[in-house]
């Protein structure tokens, strides 16, 4: 299997992402009325759900097995999953039933931006008051990363639960690495001066690194730059210029390059025609599968991280008991024990503290990802969620592939050409 078919099933990794996950920059109305005191905690009569989600292969049929241990464990509930076979398609169907809202499903894998409006129109259940009641909620060894979290959040409102997470690491061919006596860089300038060399070494055989995501290229760069990517983004200034430059001398140069044609970098890395990339964790299983060499995983070496993946969210229109079920069905999946077991099967990220940490997965053999993970999410950051930032992040990627297959332009005014770019994307 290519690497190239993973485009399918995360497109909106490097397109919604990261909206990737992202925090409200506030005044979101809070759709549900419920608080601690009112909730309903357990489920006394038979009561089904609806789950749409957009996993295949090995995660739907690892998503089914929890599901079924899931319902074992709870036989008043029972999950109907309905897969729609990719995250466009689920988007695309999100957006069309969202005119009707009384068809649409109890709980929904989502990016927060597909719901933004959802937000603003009342149709989302805060599920704070689950996550926090003293009788169902979590806590614990099962409390749920902090920085996960708020890029569920629309403003004050806890409307997502973190499921099926992801963020960036570098991969390396450390043959080749070993050959040109390169050291993994665990810095932006190191991994400069390490394209360099090899490449230099290779008499221009082999290009340095490159990046996955330019979206995520940028955000995070902009991150490290002490700044953030949003609708008051000033593209021109002098840290956007920072980011946007070492990406364009490395291209001028033949350091660096872009995935291209390729779709992800991980082609030309298993061709031996670039020596490391940085690209989402949920891609290791492809690497693995195409690299006839050693290959290793570090973390990404910049301050920064971004937190991608969609969350689960649950919809105004079911009633108490489909609440209290589905939110019991969710605290199962995103459980230690079940998160511990999905992110090996599935190449995710354990969504919990404790999963992070868990010996059963740091010591798994069946990756390499597990042992670096924690170092490589220790700053993680979402992008703020407000109107129209879909867009607008779809738009940051056209954006930096113009810039990036022109090298030896003028800068300055492809940095204005962009400025005007994204502010179209906002404001449409």
């Amino acid at each position: 299997m290519n690497f190239k078919k993973l485009a399918l099933s995360i497109a909106a990794l490097t397109v919604a992402l990261s909206l990737a996950a992202c925090t409200s920059t506030g005044g979101t109305k809070s759709s549900s009325s419920n608080n601690s005191d009112e909730l309903q905690t357990s489920v006394s009569k038979d009561t089904t759900i609806i789950f749409w989600h957009a996993m295949t292969g090995a995660q739907q049929a690892q998503l089914e097995k929890m599901t079924a241990a899931f319902e074992k464990a709870n036989p008043k509930i029972h999950v109907t999953l309905q897969n729609q076979s990719s995250y466009a398609d689920l988007q695309a169907k999100l957006t069309s039933t969202m005119q009707s809202p009384k068809d649409l499903p109890t709980i929904t894998q989502a990016y927060p931006g597909w719901l933004y409006n959802a937000s603003q129109n009342d149709m989302l259940v805060d599920q704070g008051p689950f996550l926090k009641n003293s009788k169902i909620g979590i806590t614990g060894d099962d409390a749920i990363q902090p920085a996960l979290l708020e890029g569920a959040k629309f403003g004050d409102m806890q409307a997502g639960i973190p499921f099926n997470k992801s963020t960036e690491a570098l991969f390396y061919n450390a043959d080749m690495l070993k050959q040109y006596d390169v050291k993994v860089p665990t810095t932006m300038d190191e991994l400069k001066e390490a394209a360099k060399t090899i490449y230099e070494k290779s008499n221009h055989e082999v290009v340095g690194a490159g990046f996955d995501a330019l979206n995520n290229y940028y955000a995070i760069g902009m991150r490290d730059e002490g700044s953030k990517f949003d609708s008051k983004t000033d593209f021109t200034s002098k840290a956007s210029k920072n980011v946007v430059s070492y990406y364009v001398d490395g291209v001028k140069d033949g350091y660096f390059r872009t995935a291209g044609s390729d779709k992800y970098l991980s082609g030309p890395f298993a061709n031996q025609k670039v020596a490391m990339f940085i690209g989402t964790i949920a891609g290791e299983s492809f690497v693995a599968q195409d690299a006839k060499f050693e290959y290793g995983v570090s973390p990404r070496p910049s301050k920064f991280n971004i937190q991608q993946g969609t969350d689960i969210y649950m919809f105004a229109n079911a009633d108490k008991n489909q609440q209290t079920a589905a939110y019991l069905y969710e605290k199962f999946l995103v459980s230690t024990k079940e998160q511990v077991e999905w992110a090996i099967a599935s190449g995710y990220m354990p969504v919990t503290t404790a999963g992070l940490k868990d010996k059963g997965y740091t010591d798994s053999k069946k990756s390499k990802v597990p042992a670096i993970l924690a170092a490589t999410s220790k700053k993680l950051f979402t992008n703020p969620i407000e109107k129209n930032s879909d867009a607008a992040y779809t738009q940051l990627t056209a954006t930096m592939q113009e810039i990036l297959s022109s090298p030896n332009g003028n800068i300055d005014d492809m940095l204005k050409k962009g400025q005007t770019e994204l502010e179209g994307a906002w404001k449409q």
